[in-house]
């Protein structure tokens, strides 16, 4: 029973169900290419079936359903006149490259999705507001345009912002990447999810 749900459940996610039907579509296309002769049916047909079939369905119900024509339309045309001319090989490829195409952007949204959650986690809920020279621990979304907060070093920043006084390294590598901490001094952007290392 475990295993069944285990199944269904690797079939059931849409990233890791095109990643299985890439990869089989991509063996079946090299077999194709060296081999496709010594078969009865040409092997290009599993990548047909496996990435044609939903390229396929998305032109047809998004042209009669939705009135939308896509990208998926003009493939769905490619592969049909290879397949009306008997280029199983064609059809095949073509299908193949778009769902590897759909599959390295569904990976690459998922990773961006994914850092820019981590982004908002690290940034911190809490601010310290300085009022009158008086700080006061207050909630980061209450603080308003123009009011000043202090940002202590080893603190993430909460907000973005300008530095009013002092200066300081700040480690922006979570939001650019950049490795080594940028120098800030008076006048120069803040950006919330940033470490101050310094002053």
């Amino acid at each position: 029973m475990e295993k069944k749900s285990a199944i269904v459940e690797f079939f059931g996610d849409d990233l890791k169900r095109t990643a299985l039907f890439v990869i089989l579509a991509g063996i079946s296309l090299v077999i194709s290419f060296f081999f496709g002769k010594d078969f009865p049916v040409d092997p290009a047909w599993v990548a047909i079936i496996l990435c044609g079939t939903p390229i396929l369905y998305e032109a047809v119900t998004g042209l009669i359903l939705r009135h939308d024509i896509k990208a998926d339309v003009l493939v769905a045309v490619a592969i049909v006149a290879s397949l009306i001319l008997q280029e199983w090989f064609a059809a095949g490829e073509v299908a193949f490259i778009m769902e590897l195409g759909g599959l390295l952007e569904d990976i690459s949204s998922d990773r961006s999705r994914a850092g820019i959650e981590k982004l908002i986690s690290m940034v911190p809920s809490k601010a310290r507001l300085i009022i009158d020279g008086k700080e006061t621990e207050v909630d980061a979304e209450s603080v308003m345009v123009g009011q000043i907060i202090r940002i202590l070093p080893g603190d993430t920043g909460p907000l973005d912002g300008k530095v009013v006084s002092g200066h300081s390294y700040v480690d922006q590598s979570s939001l650019t990447g950049e490795s080594v901490p940028v120098a800030k001094e008076e006048g120069s952007e803040v950006f919330s999810g940033t470490v101050n290392q310094l002053g």
